[in-house]
């Protein structure tokens, strides 16, 4: 089977193959040694002055950067279900909540978030996600950060990169905090969270809030490469041997020129079979298409063709599937995707299966990828 959902994604065997060793105790300098060098990659990927990992998945992550950066009132942006996930987390902590919200097929704007900042003065930091993975969505991130900086060079930005970090650059300049998950472009099983933290959101930090989830207490043990609390050891060693095979790969940069061309490709190709992207924005890191025979394409796809896409949650069930571009996928997979997608119209009597799809897709990606 093919695992083309956007999260969890694949693991490559030689990381697999890491993960499987003796079990390491984190309490111990051999440990300590990889969470060094794993730091040092983090530091290099996210470009911030800080980095902290978490054993949790990404709402953790999401949970620890709300509590600790945000002292009055967030505004999240909920163009989709992680987005709205912020604004519930705000809740809990009793903290003061505004909320954008659009459909999970539109990106915010500048002009309504600068809007609600100036109606809202006890706003102390903005959660909004980079990719929305509900639906596919690329929100303009880094416009709304400097635009919010502009109007309060104190307020915290908190960017959800998680299925953004290792998909594609990211400007970092004016975000304050930027989240990434473990299985996701970091090609690990769920579990890991990570961090990016600028000096502005250290201070702000303080001496932190929360008890598991202060992040104080987490950058004092990691600049000493360990953990407040139980490290989660595997998925260290895991992601130290994904980053160092991404180095070898080509490093970063390659990978976010693949990363583009095959998402570019992938969407050519569908667009040929007179499917319909569905976000304004597309995100790099999946492609979604609304379609009626939503809910039939997948079953298919996964019964006659061993390829396992992901639909959609809340209103957009059976009215979505989105298929992942994130990590190293070799081309002839997802050229399998697409030619499975076209075999599978033809199926339901839509259209005559002719190729298009592998043909278009090839000339874009090959191409190109020289």
């Amino acid at each position: 089977m093919l695992l083309f959902t956007p999260g969890p994604t694949p693991v490559p065997q030689n990381v697999r193959n890491a993960m499987s060793d003796e079990t390491m105790h984190h309490r111990t300098p051999e440990f300590e040694a990889i969470f060094e060098k794993t730091r040092k990659y983090l530091f290099d990927l996210l470009q911030s002055d800080e980095v902290v990992m978490l054993a949790s998945s990404g709402t953790g992550a999401m949970e620890a950067a709300v509590i600790n950066l945000c002292h009055n009132t967030l505004l999240n942006i909920n163009s989709g279900k992680f987005g709205e996930r912020f604004g519930k987390i705000a809740t809990a902590h009793g903290l003061g909540n505004i909320e954008i919200k659009n459909e999970w097929n539109t990106p915010a704007g500048v002009d309504e978030v600068i809007t609600a900042l100036k109606n809202n003065p006890s706003i102390d930091a903005i959660a909004i996600q980079i990719s929305e993975s509900a639906g596919g969505l690329r929100h303009p991130v880094e416009e709304i950060a400097e635009a919010a900086k502009a109007l309060n060079p104190d307020i915290m930005i908190i960017a959800d990169g998680i299925t953004a970090v290792g998909v594609e650059k990211i400007d970092i300049t004016n975000i304050d905090c930027l989240i990434a998950g473990s299985q996701k472009a970091l090609m690990l099983p769920p579990g890991l969270a990570i961090l990016g933290l600028s000096a502005p959101a250290i201070d702000k930090i303080g001496s932190g809030k929360g008890y598991y989830f202060n992040l104080a207490t987490e950058i004092k043990s990691q600049r000493k490469n360990t953990t407040a609390w139980t490290a989660a050891t595997t998925l260290i060693i895991g992601l130290l041997e994904i980053l160092e095979t991404i180095e070898r790969d080509g490093g970063m940069e390659k990978l976010y020129e693949d990363t583009a061309l095959r998402a570019n490709a992938v969407s050519l190709a569908l667009k040929a079979l007179d499917l319909h992207i569905y976000p304004k924005t597309p995100a790099l890191s999946m492609t979604t298409v609304d379609d009626e025979n939503a809910s039939q394409i997948r079953k298919i796809l996964k019964n006659d063709f061993g390829v396992n896409v992901a639909g959609g949650q809340d209103h957009l069930d059976g009215k979505i599937f989105r298929i992942n571009q994130m990590g190293l996928i070799a081309p002839y997979e997802i050229s399998w995707v697409v030619n499975s997608i076209e075999l599978a119209l033809d199926k339901l009597g839509r259209r005559k299966y002719d190729g298009a799809a592998n043909r278009v897709f090839n000339d874009s990606y090959f191409k190109v990828a020289k």
